[in-house]
């Protein structure tokens, strides 16, 4: 049994983007920078705010942290977001979700300039990923797709399923595994909460994507003997342990591979972040 290893092909990635970030700052003067806008005193939030400037610092992309308080409203954050569209040296522009009661969270998204939009979620990046031209892949579907790749675990013609159907991971994670070409060209299911015969879906997988958000969800019965197993859940139990939407015990002694909590997908989806600046300031 296989254990994809997140970290450390997290680092791989991360050296080969400090390299092609020194580069650029070399032949064009370019220092890639990424804008980063928090509201409010969230600990998880200001946690990952933290994590993504490291590892900024760490690659030689330049991080510039807007940290505003928690009554902030739509207006005030849009007029924030506005300063980072017309600055030519910001190059990247992400807003920390989630965002409190007085922010709407949709009209912010929006109205980032889908070219500084390296999270991905503005619709025209959307509707560019689902016509297979992306300007942006979304962060963790392509660190997920990254995991599978260059762990050795081909895509192309297996049956992916995927469990969950969020924006951020589910549903551009099946544009992307549909898509034609070697680290993709799969047959995809995606599947909820409310599909019926869900264990009966997840056994046909030969690769189960995971992102449901319920603690140990997926259980041995669930997956096919031999399937790759990608686990995005991050859950909290009662007594303060991490543990993924996969029972990983337990799905460990039938999987060929797996991915763990913490230390699969996680680190993954920062180096992604990273590679979209230095995509953006590269123009």
């Amino acid at each position: 049994m296989q254990i994809l290893d997140g970290k450390a092909i997290a680092e791989e990635i991360r050296r080969e983007i400090t390299a092609r970030t020194a580069k650029l700052k070399a032949e064009r003067g370019v220092v890639p920078c990424l804008a980063a806008l928090i509201v409010g005193d969230d600990p998880a939030s200001h946690i990952y705010i933290n994590s993504k400037e490291k590892a900024c610092r760490q690659v030689g992309i330049e991080s510039r942290i807007v940290r505003l308080p928690g009554n902030t409203d739509t207006s005030s954050l849009l007029r924030h977001i506005e300063q980072s569209n017309a600055d030519p040296s910001v190059h990247g522009i992400l807003v920390q979700l989630p965002l409190p009661k007085g922010c709407d969270e949709k009209p912010i998204l929006d109205a980032i300039d889908p070219k500084k939009d390296v999270d991905a979620f503005h619709p025209h990046n959307v509707g560019l990923l689902s016509q297979g031209r992306p300007r942006f892949l979304p962060c963790t579907p392509h660190g997920i797709q990254q995991l599978l790749v260059r762990s050795g675990i081909q895509t192309a013609g297996k049956h992916v399923v995927i469990v969950g159907r969020s924006d951020i991971v589910g549903k551009p994670m099946a544009l992307m595994m549909m898509q034609k070409g070697a680290d993709a060209d799969a047959t995809v299911t995606v599947v909820h909460s409310r599909t019926n015969n869900l264990a009966e879906l997840t056994r046909q997988a030969d690769i189960l994507i995971v992102a449901i958000g319920r603690a140990n969800f997926i259980t041995a019965s669930m997956v096919k003997p031999g399937a790759a197993i990608v686990d995005v859940g991050i859950n909290r139990l009662p007594d303060g342990k991490i543990c993924g939407d996969v029972d990983f015990d337990a799905v460990k002694e039938i999987a060929g591979a797996i991915s763990p909590v913490p230390g699969g997908v996680g680190p993954l989806t920062i180096t992604m972040l990273l590679q979209n600046t230095l995509i953006a300031a590269a123009g």
